[in-house]
């Protein structure tokens, strides 16, 4: 095969000993030394796609968006084929951080994936119809798994209400990678793939609070959660919703609801009745209720006590409050 000219060899010894060091050095978080060594790579084979394929990646671990898309533009210039070729993911991510969005349509049109709306426009691709999914907030620290909704291919808007330790906000997009680590599955049979955060893409000016609540039974809970979500905010029981799981749990395959009864979960590593910083279920209740739950709520300052009291006031003697703080 002949690209530009010239005929294509299989990389040298050289550029294979030289990519394979890069690679131990970005394992162990040396990217400035893997970025010189996959960057002489590149120099003793610049025809070859996963040179640059490889200076991308380097690119996209820094955050380094403007190189991450001039690389990952190199890579897909050599490609042999385009459908599922991951060049193409590497740089829709990388236009989506830019907000290039005409190149971040073209990227994921390229790779396979259906994009409404022409490739020319300026406004950021919708409509996509992707769905659920799952995000490990904070990957590398205190993972954090918490639900939300695909924007498109690498943004996912927060719908729980993530635990403070993570620094996250609920209703916040976070910009995500493409191959997913684990799963969470649910009784009715679907299953949602768990894609790990690269960064922060768009904030939430919705600030968190922690409150303790006495509630009598589940419909009293329920029914605070339901008066958020009217209003346009949310809240949520942290004392069923999180549970605390080791990475390996984490980043397998997971059943994302309590089960029946008092037996749960095996690999759950939280005590009932008290939440974990590291996933967040979807609804499911066990057998036993306790009145007393922490509770998270995403709200503005003036508007969460007012929800608390008009919550607490639909049905007094069943309901109550105390102890609210500002959290994130």
């Amino acid at each position: 095969m002949r690209i530009f000219g010239k005929v294509r060899h299989r990389p040298s010894a050289s550029w294979r000993q030289a990519t394979d060091r890069a690679f131990t050095l970005i394992g162990d978080g040396r990217y400035d030394d893997a970025g010189a060594l996959l960057t002489r790579a590149a120099d003793m084979e610049p025809w070859l796609s996963e040179s640059w394929f490889n200076l991308a990646l380097l690119h996209k671990f820094r955050h380094d968006w403007e190189q991450a898309r001039a690389a990952g533009l190199r890579a897909v210039a050599l490609l042999d084929r385009s459908p599922g070729a991951p060049d193409w993911w590497n740089v829709g991510i990388a236009a989506t951080a830019l907000q290039d969005w005409p190149l971040a349509r073209r990227a994921w049109q390229a790779y396979g994936l259906k994009v409404p709306g022409s490739g020319a426009t300026q406004s950021e691709p919708s409509g996509m119809a992707l769905g659920s999914a799952a995000v490990r907030l904070s990957p590398e620290g205190e993972a954090e798994v918490v639900w939300g909704r695909r924007l498109d291919p690498a943004r996912i808007e927060v719908l729980s209400i993530p635990l403070p330790s993570s620094g996250r906000r609920w209703g916040e997009v976070v910009l995500h990678d493409g191959v997913p680590h684990g799963e969470r599955t649910t009784a009715a049979g679907p299953s949602y793939p768990v894609f790990d955060e690269i960064e922060l893409w768009a904030p939430s000016p919705v600030p968190t609070w922690v409150v303790l609540l006495e509630a009598a039974t589940e419909a009293d809970r329920d029914a605070l959660e339901r008066l958020a979500a009217d209003a346009g905010f949310a809240a949520e029981d942290w004392s069923s919703s999180v549970r605390l799981l080791c990475r390996t749990c984490s980043e397998s395959s997971m059943p994302s609801d309590e089960g029946d009864g008092e037996h749960l979960d095996p690999h759950d590593h939280s005590e009932p009745g008290h939440p974990g910083p590291l996933g967040h279920r979807t609804a499911g209740s066990g057998s036993l209720w306790v009145p007393e739950r922490e509770c998270g709520i995403a709200a503005p300052a003036a508007l969460v006590r007012g929800l608390l009291d008009g919550w607490v006031a639909d049905s007094p003697d069943t309901r109550e409050w105390r102890d609210l703080e500002e959290v994130c």
